[in-house]
């Protein structure tokens, strides 16, 4: 495998010295706004909505921004919101403990075929990605009939599913034992990476799948039914909340931390089964797991002390960065990702960016590319390099290594990957 482009070090914006560290303070409604967006470039419209959220009454102290923010649904992708007896549901979204996983192998690039396409079949195949039918049973992203590692992961899983499903018959998925160990659509990815030294690493992005979007969509419109009265006072009616005292808001806490555990084993299966099936490849040598392995949420919402109180802390689109903490920072399908440690800024409440962010909208990337603008942007990596993924192209998103200067003071790099295979949902 040829190594002649090494993942290189980040730059500035203009590729001389990078932005000074720190937050920007915009204003708020009600409490400030703390942005690491310095250097990157920030819509309107999420600024906007970061001022709707500043303007509840239980936001404590502050939001805090990460340099991929961007417009999401309910609230900015890219915002850690800590709140003091109340949870937002829309502003944790539908894709409950959306995360990723990355473990080091003892794999070297000269290891690696010249030509990938048998590798990148093998993981595909070992791993259901995608959505057929409408997510129903013939659907190919998901098992027709579980492995055995997946129906003993789902045993473990299922009393606590079934028990909550007694008491919100709404949240109901019947497929969710089907997708469990499945990567899913969208943004959702398998990757075979370098690092700086030529170590080989598989990494990939998913979550809770249909279960976690289920829970999600039903615990948002019970917050809209409890705030039905005061819906028109509130700046977007995606802001309902959901108060602590309320049984809803307990059962909604047990809901989100069950399904931020399916997510998570969700990860370590599909992890489990890419490292299996490059295993069985008679194109590779034996190999075993490195030392380093990383499985973190960036969609999530857990209790923690942050200033002396205890906080809720939802991360739309962030990693949680205590001091030591490793996480992942990916990049786009044509740029380098990062595995972090972070540095415990009490600033941002212990918290990095997820990913690059989104630059342009689905639409627009589609609308804005060709395919040659792709394929070119991509070369180099085993990957789709068809129209269905024009919406996941690079240019769709920010610069990664703009990202990455503009939280210096939040993480610093310990790994620097760059993708030769991967695979899309």
């Amino acid at each position: 495998m040829d190594t002649t482009r090494p993942p290189e070090p980040p730059t500035g914006p203009a590729g001389g010295m990078p932005p000074p560290a720190g937050p920007v303070e915009l204003p708020g409604e009600r409490v400030p706004i703390r942005a690491w967006i310095q250097g990157v470039e920030v819509d309107e419209k999420a600024l906007a909505q970061l001022r709707n959220v500043s303007s509840l009454p239980f936001v404590h102290r502050w939001i805090a921004v990460m340099p991929d923010c961007h417009w999401g649904l309910g609230a900015t992708i890219g915002s850690v919101i800590p709140t003091c007896g109340a949870i937002v549901p829309a502003a944790v979204g539908v894709d409950l403990g959306c995360g990723m996983m990355a473990v080091e192998t003892s794999l070297r690039a000269e290891d690696l075929p010249e030509d990938l396409k048998d590798l990148r079949r093998r993981l595909e195949k070992a791993v259901p990605h995608g959505r057929t039918h409408h997510g129903g049973r013939n659907d190919r992203g998901a098992w027709g009939s579980p492995p055995a590692r997946v129906e003993q992961a789902w045993k473990k899983l299922r009393r606590r599913y079934e028990l909550l499903c007694d008491r919100f018959p709404g949240i109901r998925r019947e497929r969710a034992p089907y997708q469990l160990g499945t990567l899913g659509t969208g943004n959702h990815f398998l990757e075979v990476c370098l690092d700086e030294r030529g170590r080989v690493w598989v990494m990939l992005h998913s979550g809770s799948r249909g279960p976690g979007n289920r829970i999600g969509t039903w615990f948002i419109e019970q917050a809209k039914r409890r705030l039905e009265d005061r819906l028109a006072t509130l700046p977007d009616r995606d802001l309902a909340w959901l108060e602590e005292g309320d049984p809803l808001f307990e059962g909604y806490v047990e809901a989100v931390d069950w399904a931020q555990t399916y997510a998570r084993v969700n990860r370590e299966l599909m992890m489990e089964a890419a490292l299996e099936a490059l295993r069985r490849s008679p194109e590779l040598p034996p190999f075993r797991r490195g030392g380093t392995a990383v499985n973190c949420h960036h969609n999530y919402v857990q209790k923690e002390r942050h200033f002396g109180e205890e906080v809720w802390v939802t991360r739309k689109g962030a990693v949680r960065a205590g001091r030591d903490e490793l996480g992942i920072i990916p990049g786009s399908m044509g740029a380098r990702s990062y595995i972090v440690r972070g540095l415990g800024n009490p600033e941002s409440f212990c918290s990095c960016s997820h990913g690059a962010g989104r630059l342009l909208s689905r639409s627009e990337a589609r609308r804005r590319f060709r395919l040659e603008d792709h394929v070119r942007a991509t070369e180099g990596v085993e990957c789709r390099k068809d129209e269905g993924v024009l919406d996941e192209t690079p240019m769709a998103y920010k610069d990664i290594d703009r990202v990455m200067a503009a939280q210096r003071d939040l993480v610093e790099p310990v790994h620097t990957l760059r993708q030769v295979i991967c695979v899309k949902g």
